[in-house]
C-alpha cells in the first residue's frame, strides 16, 4: 500500500510553481502600429511608454517625433512585461544571433 505523503516543504514548493493559465483574448478590435522610437517616464504610482516613428533613425532628428501611442500601467504589469519581452528577445537571439542595439556599430559591420 502507497501513500503520497508530501513534506511541508515540498507541499509549499508546489503551491508556489506558477500554474499555465490560459487566458482568452479579444483582439479583432486592435489596431497594429509601427514604432521605432520607445519613450519611457512616469510617476511614482504608473509608468508611462510613448512610441512614435523617428524618420531618422541616425543621429539626432531635426524634427520633432510624433508620438502615435501611449501605454499607461502600473509598475506591477511593467514588471510582468518587462519578463514576456526578455523571454521573448533571449528566444529570438537563441535562434537569429545577438540584436546589436546601437545603430552606429550596425552600419559599421555592413560597410
Amino acid at each position: 500500500m502507497s501513500t503520497d505523503l508530501q513534506t511541508p516543504d515540498a507541499a509549499e514548493a508546489q503551491r508556489q510553481q506558477p500554474q499555465n493559465v490560459q487566458v482568452q483574448v479579444h483582439d479583432a478590435d486592435a489596431i497594429a502600429c509601427y514604432a521605432n522610437f520607445c519613450r519611457v517616464t512616469g510617476s511614482p504610482e504608473e509608468l508611462i511608454v510613448d512610441f512614435g516613428l523617428n524618420p531618422q533613425p541616425v543621429g539626432v532628428p531635426k524634427d520633432p517625433i510624433h508620438v502615435k501611442q501611449r501605454i499607461i500601467m502600473n509598475f506591477f504589469t511593467a514588471k510582468r512585461l518587462l519578463g514576456a519581452l526578455q523571454m521573448s528577445i533571449q528566444r529570438h537571439e537563441a535562434v537569429f544571433g545577438v540584436l546589436e542595439t546601437d545603430i552606429q556599430k550596425r552600419l559599421r559591420v555592413q560597410q
